[in-house]
């Protein structure tokens, strides 16, 4: 998010208040309550990759942070192509993504702590197979054009 902010919305002084607390731009602020430890819910985004992805409309995730994205440039993000793709129960960014890149996802939980060989987590499934798919691709490409 603070290189996003920093490279995109040209936010050179774009910062994190855990790194950086007197920094004048903070995209990433202190948690009005830390989640350190808590399962939580994340309502996902009808018609986004994480909602594709999951394939359910919510879902229960773990957190390790006392730290998330600033509200205050939510719409900063939005207007520059960074899709809020699931949210906290009181509305707070948990999941983003951006929908013209092959695959890049970023959550404030950490999907694989409940992701086992048995059962992957949807998130990093998806990761995965974005990864096949663009070998895939690169192979072809090359094969085309020798």
């Amino acid at each position: 998010m603070v290189e996003f902010a920093r490279n995109v919305l040209g936010y050179r002084d774009a910062d994190h208040a855990e790194t950086s607390p007197a920094a004048p731009r903070l995209v990433i602020t202190p948690l009005a309550c830390s989640l350190v430890g808590q399962m939580q819910r994340v309502v996902l985004v009808p018609r986004t990759r994480a909602a594709r992805l999951y394939d359910v409309a919510e879902a229960t995730e773990g957190y390790y942070c006392n730290y998330g994205v600033n509200p205050d440039y939510r719409l900063q993000f939005e207007a520059c192509g960074l899709r809020v793709s699931g949210v906290g129960d009181e509305g707070e960014i948990r999941i983003v993504e951006l929908p013209e890149h092959p695959f890049f996802v970023a959550t404030l939980f950490l999907p694989q702590a409940r992701s086992t060989q048995e059962s992957p987590h949807p998130l990093l499934k998806g990761y995965a197979a974005a990864v096949i798919a663009c070998r895939e691709a690169r192979a072809r490409l090359s094969l085309a054009n020798p």
